[in-house]
């Protein structure tokens, strides 16, 4: 499917890069620098991975009690009942640090989605979720279209 979206044309591949994003486990670090080796304006792809992964945060906030309680009874058919590693981390870093310093940090060792379900379940406000959320994709967006346009434009010269 990459090599035929690497061959489409622009609008098809920013769709391409837009339904990449929806996966729970391709965030803003794979689909930022991926459209940019592809060629495409890095601003779009960087509207785009923001855009993508901002409404996903915001559908979590919305449906969040469904979403909990599909997962609770999910965990208790299959006979879990202790936090995993990544929620133990999670609510070590959200103890710590709080919703700012668990959004700003989760893009890195959780993904986007799981840290706005960790934290909502956590007991923050949607709204925080939301907005903390979104400044932390901001951030994190503009340093991968940085570092992935100068990045890849210094490995042209070698």
């Amino acid at each position: 499917m990459l090599e035929w979206l690497q061959q489409a044309d622009d609008i098809w591949q920013y769709l391409g890069l837009f339904i990449l994003a929806i996966l729970p486990w391709i965030d803003i670090f794979v689909v930022v620098p991926l459209g940019i080796l592809w060629g495409l304006s890095p601003v779009v792809v960087s509207i785009v991975g923001f855009a993508e992964n901002f409404l996903m945060i915001v559908l979590l906030a919305l449906f969040f009690r469904q979403l909990a309680a599909w997962r609770q009874r999910r965990r208790e058919r299959k006979g879990i009942t202790a936090p995993t590693k990544r929620e133990t981390r999670a609510r070590q870093i959200w103890e710590r640090y709080g919703i700012p310093g668990l959004s700003i940090v989760a893009p890195i060792l959780l993904g986007t989605d799981l840290a706005a379900l960790l934290a909502l379940s956590f007991g923050s406000s949607r709204m925080r979720v939301v907005v903390w959320m979104g400044v932390s994709l901001v951030i994190w967006t503009v340093i991968l279209a940085q570092g992935s346009v100068y990045g890849f434009g210094y490995m042209k010269w070698i």
